[in-house]
């Protein structure tokens, strides 16, 4: 089995190296990876670093304008071969040495979408955190389990991982930060269940690099109402 790692830039000139580094070390067992990165059009020096790469066991694509984020996960989307599929952010929010307890339980046949959960940690460090995102997010989650009938801590969280086939033949919009709902949602919709992790968590705010605002959580909400009554 194979493993691919969709992995979408956007001005991470600081982070995106020590990133790959850290999935390309990261041990998985006898599972093949796939390391697929696409730079959604930095205005910083992520490009040339990425151009720099010599590596055959990275796939790298570069968009010819600023896109977003679901863009450039559905571009990655397209030339994944692996049999499971992981989300991994470009920042240091989310560490590859999770990877090992995230997709345990789809290769042991337990279940076939897994979310890493963040809300232990979070409220660990909530000191360090904005808390209108996290009070956002909870809102958020809430909305989902009372439209979609399922019983998850953490919607908006980009540890993503399923198999191909959870997505196979599924339409998706998303461009910015929609990806979340909007995935989450038509997962759900199709019957899958999904199995949460809980994982640390290394929050950033905005000095740093965070992107996310609360005018996409606003959206976000309207997207899950959305695909509620429609695909």
């Amino acid at each position: 089995m194979k493993l691919s790692i969709i992995i979408p830039v956007y001005n991470e000139e600081k982070t995106i190296l020590r990133v790959i580094n850290k999935v390309k070390n990261q041990k998985i067992g006898r599972l093949k990876k796939e390391i697929i990165v696409i730079d959604d059009f930095s205005k910083d020096h992520t490009k040339k670093i990425l151009l720099k790469l010599n590596s055959k066991n990275i796939k790298i694509f570069f968009h010819q304008k600023n896109k977003g984020k679901g863009a450039a996960i559905r571009t990655g989307l397209k030339h994944t071969t692996g049999d499971i599929i992981l989300i991994q952010d470009a920042d240091l929010e989310y560490n590859p040495q999770e990877y090992p307890k995230l997709i345990k339980p789809i290769l042991q046949g337990q279940s076939k979408v897994v979310y890493g959960s963040r809300i232990e940690a979070i409220r660990k460090k909530i000191e360090n955190m904005y808390k209108l995102h996290y009070l956002g997010n909870v809102f958020l989650t809430l909305m989902t389990n009372t439209l979609y009938g399922s019983k998850i801590t953490d919607m908006e969280t980009g540890y993503k991982v399923f198999k191909k086939e959870v997505i196979k033949g599924m339409r998706l919009r998303a461009k910015r930060f929609d990806f979340e709902p909007e995935i989450t949602a038509k997962i759900l919709k199709r019957g899958y269940k999904i199995k949460e992790i809980p994982i640390d968590f290394m929050g950033r705010k905005f000095k740093e690099g965070k992107k996310i605002t609360w005018v996409d959580g606003i959206k976000a909400l309207g997207y899950l109402i959305r695909y509620r009554f429609s695909d």
